[in-house]
This record gives structure tokens, C-alpha cells and sequence, in this order.
């Protein structure tokens, strides 16, 4: 007898009659309605614009507003000059703590993130920097190579040769355009 009674309890707390079909759909996640519901870092990450390789400087200046009035909006202004003071001068202490706390608050939500070929997020972005350093090589940067990080290029090796420098900066954003086109056939 008692066993039925407990039994009974459990079924009738399962489900009730009273509980119209309405209020059982509000307790149940289902796929749609946790795809519906943005989680923090997602809403987050979809606030922060994304450089592409062809960004210009115009451009990622713009992509900056954002950043650049939150920075402001916690007491640091990335102009260098905080809280609009006038003048150059060195930062003092307590103003570079200010500036690493409106960063620490400020990157995460709205400083662009890298074009995606240079993402470290995305897992071919190692094979793009070492197809971009071929591209280099055949045009004739000799000292090239990929950086200790795996997805930066590193132009004049150790000899730091000027020519290697400056005609790789000169030929990079062609060669990382041509790379991406050919990545996307």
C-alpha cells in the first residue's frame, strides 16, 4: 500500500492535469529556443567588427568608434592624451593603470578582430601565413619566413636586410589577396 502511494505521488508530480500545454512548453529548452537566446560571449563577439585583408586605414579607423568611445567612457582617452588633457607627455602610473583597465573592459567588446585569415582562431591560419611567405619567395623576397607565433610573417630574417623589409611590406597585401583568392576556389 505504501508503495503505491509513492508511486502515485511521483506520477501525479510529472505531470498534472492543471498544467496547461502552455506552461510545459516554457519549461522545456528546446534547440530553437536556446539557438534564439544569445549567450553573453556571443553577443559580445557579434558587437566587434572584423578587418578584412584589403581594410584600409581609413576604414579600421572607423571600426575603432566604438572602441575608442568606450575606452573614453571609462575615464581613458586613446588618443594618448587622458581624459582630454593637452599636451604630449609621458603617461604616469596611475593613467596607465587606467588605460589597462578601460582595455581589459573595452578589447574584448569592441577593438576588431584580425581578418580571418590572420585569426589564431581559425585552424588554417598557419597554412595561410606559410602559402603567403611562398607567394614572397617567388617574387623574390629572400629573407622571409613564418613567425614564431605560426601565423605572422617575418620579413629580413636575421640579417635584418632592409630590401627584404621594405619590398616585403610592398608585396604582402598582394600576395595575402592572392593566397585568400585562391583559397576560395
Amino acid at each position: 500500500m505504501l508503495a503505491v502511494a509513492v508511486a502515485l505521488t511521483f506520477l501525479s508530480a510529472c505531470g498534472s492535469p492543471a498544467e496547461s500545454k502552455a506552461d510545459s512548453e516554457k519549461k522545456v529548452a528546446t534547440l530553437a529556443s536556446v539557438e534564439a537566446a544569445p549567450s553573453a560571449s556571443a553577443s559580445a563577439t557579434a558587437q566587434r567588427p572584423r578587418e578584412r585583408l584589403d581594410t584600409t586605414p581609413e576604414e579600421f579607423e572607423a571600426m575603432l568608434g566604438p572602441y575608442n568611445k568606450c575606452m573614453k567612457e571609462h575615464g581613458y582617452s586613446p588618443k594618448g592624451e587622458p581624459n582630454g588633457g593637452t599636451g604630449a607627455r609621458p603617461a604616469t602610473d596611475k593613467e596607465k593603470e587606467s588605460s589597462d583597465e578601460a582595455n581589459r573592459i573595452c578589447e574584448p567588446q569592441f577593438y576588431p578582430l584580425p581578418p580571418w585569415e590572420k585569426d589564431p582562431a581559425n585552424p588554417e591560419s598557419r597554412d595561410f601565413a606559410r602559402d603567403v611567405v611562398k607567394c614572397l619567395k617567388k617574387k623574390g623576397i629572400k629573407y622571409v619566413e613564418v613567425s614564431d607565433d605560426g601565423i605572422s610573417i617575418a620579413l629580413g630574417g636575421e640579417q635584418n636586410d632592409p630590401t627584404s623589409i621594405s619590398r616585403g611590406l610592398d608585396l604582402a597585401p598582394e600576395c595575402e589577396r592572392t593566397v585568400a583568392a585562391a583559397r576560395k576556389k
